[in-house]
């Protein structure tokens, strides 16, 4: 019999390497999160609330330093996006870039996907989901540690709107191919370029660090765009 006392930890997709802050991300961390950020609690949040408007609302998971996340907020204001980002360089590099551009339409949260999804998020809330270039783990022995998985896919469904879509990249081709295994085992899901298939480049999305650093190392960039069914 399992107990709460010999349960073992879930195994986290990331580890908290905080960095060095630069000052102008520190400062854009301390005065902008009361204003654009979102402490973590298990209560349902109001999103209309949050954001005072009606709008489509995209989640994106891993957010990195923002630069994708503030260049789509601010080529796309009819959208909110709430992102999430664990790692404080990164959170006050994407602050900094709402100061900048002055953007009103994103919100952030620094805490664990999972719980996120779980609790934080209510069922039907979201239009589409990007998680692009997520820690490749490269090692063997981390690929536990990846995030897309069928546990993660399953917390994500409820909180997807009727019709919506989840936008995956990753320029590692082992980490490819275990998302094209795990939609194998999800019999609710749909790949839209058809079964065993990648999706073409969406053109709507920025080109990241992450991207660069991986195609000037000769790597193959996966895109994936999904649904699930009703």
């Amino acid at each position: 019999m399992t107990t709460e006392s010999n349960q073992h930890p879930p195994i986290r997709s990331f580890v908290l390497r905080d960095g060095r802050m630069t000052s102008a991300q520190k400062d854009a961390l301390e005065s902008s999160w009361p204003i654009h950020g979102i402490d973590f609690s298990k209560e349902p949040l109001d999103l209309h609330k949050i954001f005072a408007r009606h709008a489509p609302r995209i989640l994106e998971i891993g957010t990195g330093m923002g630069d994708a996340t503030g260049q789509m907020a601010e080529n796309h204001k009819e959208n909110d996006y709430l992102a999430i980002e664990v790692h404080r360089p990164g959170i006050g590099s994407l602050m900094r870039q709402i100061e900048e551009k002055k953007l009103s339409n994103i919100r952030l949260i620094s805490h664990d996907v999972v719980e996120i999804l779980k609790y934080q998020l209510p069922e039907n809330s979201i239009d589409c989901v990007y998680i692009f270039f997520p820690d490749p783990w490269p090692k063997k022995k981390h690929h536990k540690r990846r995030l897309i998985n069928s546990s993660l896919l399953s917390l994500i469904k409820p909180v997807l709107k009727k019709h919506g879509r989840v936008f995956i990249a990753t320029d590692w081709e082992d980490y490819a191919e275990q998302i094209i295994e795990v939609l194998g085992h999800q019999a609710d899901i749909i790949n839209l370029a058809g079964n065993n298939k990648y999706s073409p480049r969406p053109r709507w999305r920025p080109m990241t660090k992450f991207e660069k650093r991986g195609l000037n190392k000769g790597h193959q960039v996966f895109d994936f765009a999904l649904a699930f069914k009703n």
